[in-house]
């Protein structure tokens, strides 16, 4: 059984999906299927023990489960997945790569987390997450920054020095997201030198494989993305009339004729000052970890 020998660990919101698809272009790669497996993110022995599975939902824990995602493997050099979580969750994460695939190569993408924090802002409203309780970043950061997913992820300093101190710095790869804006050829290049596949391949890099999207309307959006008594309503009247496909595209058509670009609801300067400020510190010591120049994370 072939298993991954490289991981893309961080960090969501930072071009992941993209990179992704430029991994599967190239001949000599292998990657998952699924794209965020999330398998070492959690120890899915332990959790199991707590709450049995009931197989109402295809979550890829156990390692059988997750060994069948590489059965496909031929002769490819590389082989992936990325799981952006494996960063956020080092803890759990580093460990259960330890026990499972110890010799794997390791990479993160890391972006300006101020920037991070804002597309990921936008995802939740955009998908309806937590519908309706979203608080604005501003708030995130003045009152619940210790609890607030979306503000922690931006604290990159203590996992990427848990990974280095676990596995070593020469197993584990920072690129930044300021890499793949300016010359994304050049980026995976690079990371085909790291995961030792032929370098000379050009991936098709002219497009983004996703871009921020923010609902016009909050409440068309989450009748459209969110569980509720209206969409149960109206999918079961549809049923009748047609098939699961067409209403799918239906509704895909609906939000994405609801949706604008990021311009539609800005960062503002208030808010990326008390970003900036909150991350401050924490870019300074992660400067000096990895030998990068952070400064430009720190203009507001």
């Amino acid at each position: 059984m072939k298993l991954p020998n490289f991981l893309i660990v961080g960090v969501q919101k930072a071009g992941t999906t993209s990179i992704y698809g430029y991994l599967k272009e190239h001949p000599q790669v292998y990657m998952s299927p699924i794209k965020e497996t999330n398998f070492f993110a959690t120890d899915w022995e332990k959790q199991i023990e707590k709450k049995p599975d009931t197989g109402t939902r295809k979550r890829i824990n156990s390692w059988e489960r997750y060994c069948e995602l590489f059965i496909d493997v031929k002769d490819e050099i590389a082989i992936g997945e990325a799981s952006p979580n494996y960063l956020a969750n080092y803890e759990t994460s580093s460990e259960m790569i330890q026990r499972y695939v110890p010799d794997v190569k390791m990479i993160a993408i890391l972006r300006n987390p101020a920037d991070r924090a804002y597309s990921d802002y936008l995802m939740h409203l955009r998908d309806g997450i937590n519908a309706g309780k979203v608080s604005s970043l501003s708030e995130q950061v003045k009152f619940r920054a210790e609890s607030s997913s979306t503000i922690k992820k931006g604290l990159y300093y203590t996992p990427v020095k848990h990974y280095f101190d676990t596995f070593g710095q020469e197993k584990f790869k920072i690129f930044l997201y300021d890499d793949l804006t300016k010359d994304s050829l050049k980026m995976m290049q690079e990371i085909y030198r790291f995961i030792g596949v032929d370098d000379t391949f050009n991936p098709d890099t002219s497009q983004r494989r996703q871009a921020a999207a923010v609902p016009k309307n909050k409440t068309l959006n989450n009748l459209l993305q969110t569980k509720n008594p209206i969409r149960t309503a109206i999918s079961s009247t549809l049923k009748v009339a047609m098939p699961l496909e067409m209403r799918q595209k239906i509704r895909s058509s609906l939000v994405k004729f609801n949706s604008a670009g990021k311009e539609f609801k800005p960062l503002s300067s208030e808010e990326r000052q008390l970003l900036t400020d909150f991350y401050r510190e924490d870019i300074l010591k992660l400067q000096d970890l990895i030998q990068r120049d952070l400064s430009s994370w720190l203009v507001v």
